[in-house]
């Protein structure tokens, strides 16, 4: 994946910045690997310092309004100041460590919609900062998040939407300021269920999980949504029989339409 751009626009002298991932799919707590190739312009430039980091759209609740905006939650600078001089070309390789809370946008050969994620290249240049552009990147889970998201697929959830969100998981081992919903399609196997989202809080141990289950309404209650967590180590996650301990937690809560 390789994106150029132009910074003349900037005042940068045409100078033109690619970016060239080498990892088509990386894990949290990994990394990605690429390398920087960057073009002078038409003038002597000075480059003050070049930085790559990680950036995806996250959705932010102020009073009665929502919007949403781009943040970063990990960014790395690459060497030091670097002369470049007219049609000069150089190229700079990099290493970009994912943080285990990373969101995820890629499961079992699908991009998880519609998820914004990528690595952004910046350029800092006689005191302008080019803003810089989104290089995609994907992002699959560790086997241990998998093992979670394969069992809620053998109980027939399909997912529907996935989004971040800015704010807290209480009770989790959150550390980054927003995190993860992966929204699914219940199965009719659950009659009481209408959807279900789950969210990871995961560093180098485990992770916490947070289900919330959006019931049916009844013949005298409302719509209501239900939550409950538990948690996981990753060396032994996969031994698990999750599948089995999904339905039995979300059949004692949404197995039939409850009417009272």
């Amino acid at each position: 994946m390789a994106l150029r751009r132009l910074l003349a626009g900037l005042g940068f002298g045409g100078a033109s910045v690619e970016t060239v991932l080498d990892d088509a799919v990386a894990v949290p707590g990994g990394v990605i690997r690429g390398r920087v190739h960057i073009e002078g312009g038409t003038v002597d430039q000075h480059v003050q310092e070049l930085t790559v980091g990680l950036q995806t759209r996250v959705e932010v609740e102020a009073g009665d309004s929502e919007y949403t905006r781009d943040m970063e939650f990990t960014r790395q600078q690459l060497g030091g100041a670097l002369h470049l001089a007219p049609g000069a070309r150089h190229t700079v390789p990099f290493e970009l460590r994912i943080p285990f809370e990373a969101p995820l946008n890629w499961y079992r050969g699908t991009l998880l919609h519609p998820m914004r994620l990528g690595v952004n290249t910046r350029l800092s240049i006689a005191g302008a900062v080019d803003p810089g552009d989104l290089d995609p990147v994907r992002i699959a889970p560790l086997p241990s998040q998998q093992a979670i998201l394969d069992a809620l697929a053998a109980l027939g959830f399909v997912v529907k939407h996935t989004d971040t969100e800015q704010g807290h998981l209480r009770g989790t081992r959150q550390r980054l300021p927003f995190y993860q919903e992966i929204e699914f399609h219940a199965p009719p196997r659950y009659r009481g269920l209408n959807d279900l989202e789950l969210s990871f809080a995961t560093d180098e141990r485990g992770a916490d999980v947070v289900l919330e289950l959006d019931r049916k309404s009844g013949l005298l209650t409302e719509r209501s949504d239900t939550y409950f967590s538990f948690s996981f180590d990753h060396a032994t996650a996969t031994q698990q029989d999750w599948t089995g301990y999904l339905h039995t937690r979300i059949d004692a809560i949404a197995g039939r339409r409850g009417w009272l």
